[in-house]
Parts: structure tokens; C-alpha cells; sequence
């Protein structure tokens, strides 16, 4: 079976353990003021656009999509499972996320995460990410790393 990205309601069963190994992952490598990702109630809460790969029919990882306005959108709880990782899911899921924004109307995509998160950082780069101040709610910390792309 190939690649499949389906839209998934962050309350759902496998959306809900995709966010929860997130969570295992984040926990003990940053502070809880160093972590902002939202909760399974707060995706639904601010109408963030969530979706789930699988890959020959098994849950290979998630992420979102949260619009502010026409200013920017930004990427939520993007995340792949370890067993996955390196067969081209991260990069399918971040360009369906960006063709989401860009489909709606967004041209500016924006995403925070961890500094320890090497290879989430290095796919953001290869896809045109390039570093930016905190915005938003994000803060000066020497833990996290804000980044933007332009979407053409």
C-alpha cells in the first residue's frame, strides 16, 4: 500500500496515541514552559486542521494545520513514528500541510519546535524553513526554535 494522508479528528483513538508518543518524546528532553504543543481539546478548540499518514495502512505519524486569520498559518503537533521515519512520510505530510495553508489562502507558513528535534529541524530546512524571532505566544528560549517559510 503507498503514502495515504486523511484528514483525522484529533479526538480520535489513533490521532490521540500519535499525540500522546509526542508528548513521551517531548516530555523528558524540554520544560514545561519550553512546551507548546496543544492538547487533543485545544485542536479541536482552535479548529486546527488535523491529519494522519499511513503507510501500507498503518498510522505513520500526524500533524496540523492552525490558521490565524490571512496573516499566517502555522504547523501543529507534525510528528512521525520512529519505525517510519526515513521512507519519505515526514516529507509527504509536511507538503500536504503546506499545500492545505497555500490552498487556503496563506502564504506564510510558521512552525516552533525543540532544538533537540535535529531531524525535524533539518527536514523543515530542506523544505525552505528559515529561522525567525519568537511570534505569537512563543517567547525567547534558549530551547526552542521559531521558523517561516514563504509559500509561493
Amino acid at each position: 500500500m503507498p503514502l495515504h494522508i486523511q484528514a483525522e479528528p484529533p479526538d480520535s483513538p489513533i490521532a490521540r496515541a500519535l499525540i500522546a508518543e509526542l508528548d513521551a518524546v517531548l516530555e523528558p528532553l524540554y520544560p514545561p514552559k519550553s512546551r507548546h504543543g496543544y492538547s487533543v481539546e485545544k485542536l479541536i478548540q482552535q479548529e486546527v486542521a488535523f491529519f494522519v499518514a499511513y503507510l501500507d495502512g498503518q498510522p505513520a505519524g500526524c500533524g496540523g494545520v492552525q490558521l490565524f486569520g490571512e496573516e499566517y498559518a502555522e504547523l501543529k503537533r507534525m510528528y512521525v513514528r520512529p519505525a517510519f521515519r526515513g521512507q519519505g512520510v515526514g516529507k509527504r505530510l509536511l507538503a500536504h500541510l503546506q499545500a492545505y495553508a497555500y490552498e487556503r489562502g496563506l502564504r506564510v507558513l510558521r512552525l516552533e519546535t525543540g532544538i533537540f528535534q535535529t531531524e525535524a529541524i533539518g527536514l523543515y530546512q530542506r523544505f525552505g524553513f528559515r529561522r525567525i524571532p519568537p511570534f505569537g505566544p512563543y517567547f525567547e528560549d534558549p530551547v526552542s526554535l521559531c521558523m517561516e517559510k514563504r509559500l509561493a
